[in-house]
């Protein structure tokens, strides 16, 4: 068996080590440059840094009524489509995961559906009916829009959840009298509880920051965070608003982010697609 010669592995480990330098810095430059115009006073061409550091835009952006309307309509929005979500996608991902009825596999992949093609494309689509049934510019519009993009994350991540229960414990549960009922929310629930919740954690952060279906869905009625900032930014009123609004939605979605990859791991999708 022929392995490598040393000096093309090192070549390779040289050549991955640039592309993730450069994939670090693509990701990570707007992040820092958004993030020192939120802290920033003055900042003028063509100085490469600020010629001054505050909070003052902190105070103004905060003490904009249309700031917190949109935070709170964000929150009752994302509130309402993650129990929606977890109401009728856990049910289905317990029977994905423990029953086999015919088409169960192609119905499983179908969930897929809608990140399988161009997003917008498929929103303008939907965009139409909801003409139509008269949902446009309402809040249960954009519930729905959204909601068709939980489907993904809560039918596989509970899927592969439930798939890991201890079996055992079930069926020891069950020699010894417990009721099925019982058996799930003593032993299988407490057990898939964890990824549960993490699935239901990356659905709030998701909704949360979705903006082109509650965009096209919503304006001009219905303004979340994020397309207000986007409003501010486009609109050109104080760029430091929009940075302001930026490194608010950025410091709750890495801390719920950090904590659901800790308890999901890289595993759950790959679990979940060979349910």
């Amino acid at each position: 068996m022929r392995t490598a010669k040393p000096g093309i592995a090192l070549r390779f480990d040289w050549i991955g080590l640039v592309f993730a330098c450069l994939l670090t810095l693509f990701i990570a430059l707007p992040l820092i440059v958004v993030g020192t115009w939120a802290f920033t006073e003055v900042w003028r061409y063509p100085s490469v840094i600020p010629q001054r550091f505050g909070l003052r835009f902190w105070g103004q952006t905060l003490a904009r009524p249309d700031v917190w309307d949109a935070l709170l309509l964000s929150l009752r929005l994302t509130t309402t489509v993650t129990v929606l979500s977890a109401i009728i996608c856990l049910p289905a991902a317990y029977a994905f995961a423990r029953m086999r009825f015919p088409g169960r596999d192609i119905l499983f992949l179908s969930f897929l559906a809608s990140h399988a093609f161009p997003k917008f494309g498929l929103l303008v689509a939907i965009a139409g009916i909801f003409l139509q049934l008269g949902l446009i510019s309402t809040f249960w519009g954009v519930v729905l829009i959204q909601l068709v993009g939980t489907l993904m994350l809560m039918i596989w991540i509970p899927v592969a959840a439930f798939q890991n229960v201890d079996r055992r414990m079930e069926e020891a549960a069950r020699d010894a009298g417990a009721t099925p009922l019982r058996v799930f929310w003593s032993i299988t629930l407490p057990q898939a509880a964890p990824t549960i919740s993490a699935a239901l954690l990356l659905t709030f952060v998701g909704t949360f920051y979705e903006t082109e279906g509650a965009w096209l869905i919503g304006a001009p009625q219905i303004r979340t965070m994020p397309v207000l900032m986007i409003s501010f930014i486009n609109n050109q009123i104080v760029v430091q608003y929009g940075a302001v609004l930026s490194v608010m939605l950025w410091v709750p979605s890495f801390i719920a982010l950090t904590f659901a990859r800790r308890v999901v791991g890289t595993g759950a999708f790959a679990r979940g697609f060979g349910a």
